[in-house]
């Protein structure tokens, strides 16, 4: 079998080796996660759901501000270099933050010790999250790389390769599949259901699941959901809980729960039930893709396990101290002020895009930091539909000519012609509806 992507053979001694005779079947089939940057990275990007308006680091956001005051071209060299300083003389700048900003607080001395191995644990990051999410201590909190990290490794400590089975609620998150493959797992999919473009979860398919894979070992719940921006109600997720038919742990990923309303996030659950696990990250709401940080609320007892399986230092330093950053109380500042404005653009777009004839209707329950609406084939007044050829056409236009980046998401149930648009800035907002215009 062909080594998929591969494209330089490399050396062909000693005759008698094979690679593909060494590695795994299900890893030579596999087909890997084909991310946002894979496709396209220059431009206006609202194709990953990054958050537009940057990092919720009072340090950044500080200077940011500052040269949006003075304006860039006018800025003294010195306001460019008061970051670095920050990061070298113990927060003596003009951006400290009374001190409290951990990526401030980073001496000389911190910098120089980046020799030396990072803390297994970080157990102050993880006190600050319990706090800010609403678990009782550090030991209800797993850290990361990445929600990914946090995926993977819930299918290395609970399933056996080429024996069990997962279930997932497609369309979904992609990564979910891509990890059972890589793990040898199968996968039980059970799908939103579409009437009203809704989302929801089909509880009656879900019943017929547990009963025809009593011993599946994990169910991925995407909450608001990837593509869909729909929520799961916190009833939903509590029956499935509480179903004796499903032996295995419930895992809501709410990688996008910063934009929806508040009391919608599942954690309230991980101190009711020993069998829910709510992910979370620091890429979307935080605006921390670029640091790789995830977590994983739950129980004390999986949490200890995870902790027992991962590697020994899994996230850095740097890492570790930018996270800390980002949930100090300042960061939380910036965190609900740049929700705010986002969630404003997201209704904006919304509204604006309805009013392009060549669209359809803007799907799912719009509770994330994108939209995906459909490109119909002509205009609504003449009975347009959904059209993927027309949607991969403004696509690839819109990219290749125009010079910004969406995701073409037709190929999923129930997002035929549709393109997920992230919510980015005003200015880049007006851009995606202004080329939409020009081009349907």
């Amino acid at each position: 079998m062909p080594i998929l992507g591969l494209t330089e053979p490399g050396p062909t001694q000693p005759a008698h080796f094979a690679l593909e005779a060494i590695i795994r079947p299900n890893i030579l089939a596999l087909v890997p996660y084909r991310s946002a940057r894979d496709d396209y990275d220059q431009g206006i990007l609202l194709d990953a759901n990054e958050n537009a308006l940057g990092p919720c680091l009072p340090a950044i956001h500080d200077l940011a501000i500052q040269r949006a005051h003075v304006g860039v071209e006018d800025m003294p060299k010195v306001e460019e270099e008061k970051l670095a300083q920050a990061l070298s003389d113990n927060g003596e700048s003009e951006v400290q933050d009374n001190g409290s900003d951990p990526l401030l607080d980073m001496s000389k001395e911190e910098l120089a010790a980046l020799n030396r191995y990072p803390s297994p644990t970080h157990d102050p990051l993880k006190a600050r999250i319990a706090a800010l999410r609403g678990v009782p201590n550090p030991n209800w909190v797993f850290l990361g790389v990445g929600s990914d990290e946090v995926i993977d490794l819930l299918f290395r400590v609970s399933c056996v390769p080429g024996k069990d089975v997962v279930i997932t609620t497609p369309p979904t998150y992609g990564m979910y599949e891509v990890a059972a493959n890589v793990n040898d797992v199968g996968v039980c999919k059970v799908p939103l259901t579409t009437e009203g473009r809704k989302f929801e979860v089909d509880m009656p398919a879900m019943e017929r699941a547990f009963a025809a894979y009593p011993d599946a070992k994990l169910l991925f719940l995407c909450s608001p959901g990837n593509p869909t921006g729909t929520l799961i109600p916190l009833d939903t997720i509590r029956a499935i809980a509480s179903n004796p038919a499903y032996k295995g742990i419930v895992v809501v990923d709410e990688a996008y729960i910063d934009f929806a309303p508040e009391g919608t996030s599942a954690v309230e659950l991980v101190n009711e039930f020993a069998n829910v696990c709510v992910m979370q990250t620091l890429s979307k709401g935080f605006g921390l893709a670029g640091i790789r940080l995830g977590f994983a609320l739950a129980p004390p007892p999986l949490v200890q396990i995870m902790t027992n399986t991962k590697a020994p230092y899994n996230v850095s330093k740097p890492t570790a101290t930018l996270a800390l950053s980002s949930v100090s109380p300042r960061g939380i500042s910036i965190l609900h002020e740049n929700i705010t404005a986002l969630n404003k653009c997201r209704a904006e777009l919304i509204t604006a895009l309805q009013a392009i004839p060549g669209l359809g209707d803007v799907l799912g329950g719009n509770d994330a930091n994108f939209v995906l609406v459909q490109v119909l084939d002509k205009p609504r007044e003449q009975g347009g539909r959904p059209s993927n050829p027309r949607a991969v056409a403004a696509y690839k236009h819109m990219a290749e000519q125009m010079g910004l980046v969406v995701r073409f998401r037709g190929n999923e149930r129930g997002c035929e012609g549709c393109l997920r648009i992230t919510v980015g800035s005003p200015e880049e907002c007006e851009a995606v509806v202004e080329r939409l215009k020009q081009i349907l």
